[in-house]
């Protein structure tokens, strides 16, 4: 499938744009066929989704641009602004909860692209911690620290205002926030000297699965129920490019398909590449964009 989809980093356009894929296809049949793609580049996800909009708004003759902004707060921002079209992959119903609320009517939520994705901390599968209760006991071994992912995440703040406070950790433990990158080699690293280690996960993610890791129970249900990862746009989106809102509608992957293509465009192909990734995943499978 070929495309014509660029990068733009940080809101600026770089010189020598990155070009994703392969070459352009489809045509401007009237009307503005040029969108831009919100993302966070460490948050796999989010070039998940991405990159199948890209593949079919590119189907549907459009331009994509992708925009990098680096944390949710300046994402969500930027689109109730008009300044980026879409977020790829808000967690809109808790998670980014707070975001839907303070935007508002100048946000549209497309609708989910997967559903039933969550939260938890997790421990590497030879942990002796089998549950957040009983974090504490272990607070020696683990240098009396969590270890999360990026301050301006919806995974932080449901951590910080509901995990923490329900477990009495807020008292008892340090919770340390940098970014994704950075818990996953505090993570790498404990496994790989076998110590002890906490750490904030979520699933569908791919690390969930590589560094053999397992959710620690949670008998309080303070990271409550899943939720669904949507797509959300500029106030309006949908009365402008009406195809792209009826696509999402009826689009949905499963667990299966969102790890295959996730561990793709993580694993097998270079940043810049994720639409060769969707291109040999549809081989696979083939009617996902017609289910």
């Amino acid at each position: 499938m070929p495309t014509n989809a660029t990068r733009r980093i940080g809101g600026a356009l770089l010189a020598g744009t990155m070009t994703l894929g392969l070459a352009a296809c489809g045509g401007d049949d009237g009307g503005d066929k040029e969108i831009s793609i919100g993302y966070i580049p460490p948050w796999s996800d989010t070039r998940v989704a991405a990159a199948l909009m890209t593949y079919k708004a590119e189907e549907l003759g459009y331009e994509v641009e992708w925009e990098d902004v680096g944390e949710p707060p300046l994402l969500f921002a930027g689109v109730a602004e008009g300044d980026i079209d879409i977020y790829a992959s808000a967690w809109a119903e808790r998670n980014h909860a707070a975001f839907m609320a303070e935007y508002g009517d100048q946000l549209e939520d497309l609708g989910p692209y997967y559903e039933g994705a969550g939260n938890f901390l997790a421990v590497p599968e030879y942990s002796e911690i089998t549950s957040i209760e009983e974090i504490p006991e272990y607070s020696e071994e683990l240098d009396g620290r969590i270890i999360g992912i990026e301050a301006g995440a919806g995974l932080t703040k449901q951590v910080t205002e509901d995990v923490l406070p329900a477990y009495g950790l807020d008292e008892s433990m340090e919770f340390v926030t940098s970014s994704t990158t950075a818990m996953l080699a505090e993570l790498k690293g404990a496994i790989d000297a076998q110590e002890e280690v906490v750490v904030t996960l979520w699933a569908p993610y791919w690390a969930a699965t590589e560094f053999n890791v397992r959710p620690l129970e949670d008998p309080k249900d303070a990271f409550g129920a899943t939720e669904g990862m949507h797509y959300v746009a500029t106030a309006g989106f949908s009365e402008e490019h009406p195809e792209i809102a009826e696509w999402v509608e009826g689009f949905l992957v499963n667990e299966e398909e969102f790890a295959t293509l996730e561990n793709m465009i993580l694993n097998e192909y270079d940043e810049g590449e994720e639409l060769e990734a969707v291109e040999d995943w549809l081989e696979d499978n083939p009617d996902v964009f017609e289910e």
